[in-house]
């Protein structure tokens, strides 16, 4: 990254844990001691509309919006979101869609966002650790088997 600033964007439908993963990689970023800003726009999210939260996190972050053309990773919950945001996509920025995971491999299809995560942490340098003691910190602990294991399911298909 030119200016050591990593820019992601999170999007998918209400409902679907993008803020909740946007939150969970805003942590491990920050646990890794390095400078992050955190923007959400939610739109009609409580009504499964559109939910955009960005992510950017380097040595010095100055603005929590992800400029458009600079966005590294677009890390989306839902396929139709893709096209809606491609804007902020960069040249050579990676999209990371929902048919990357295989669903049946989970224990529960509402950790897809965990698992998206998951495959996104495997092209970061955070330390897992961080991720992990991050989903401990944002889900219940009866939630914690199912999520974990989807995160290690996700990092395991770079």
């Amino acid at each position: 990254m030119p200016d050591g600033v990593v820019n992601i964007v999170v999007v998918g439908l209400g409902g679907q844990g993008v803020l909740k993963a946007s939150d969970i990689l805003a942590e491990a970023a920050f646990a890794a001691g390095l400078d992050v800003k955190k923007a959400e726009v939610h739109g009609m999210s409580q009504r499964g509309g559109s939910v955009r939260s960005d992510v950017r996190f380097g040595r010095e972050v100055l603005s929590p919006m992800v400029p458009a053309g600079r966005a590294h990773f677009l890390l989306a919950l839902e396929d139709s979101q893709v096209e809606v945001n491609r804007e902020v996509l960069g040249e050579d920025a990676a999209v990371l869609r929902p048919g990357q995971i295989d669903i049946s491999k989970l224990n529960s299809p509402r950790s897809l966002n965990i698992a998206m995560l998951g495959l996104l942490s495997a092209h970061l340098d955070l330390p897992v650790e961080h991720f992990v003691a991050a989903v401990r910190a944002n889900l219940p602990p009866a939630a914690h088997g199912a999520n974990l294991a989807a995160f290690e399911y996700g990092r395991s298909l770079k």
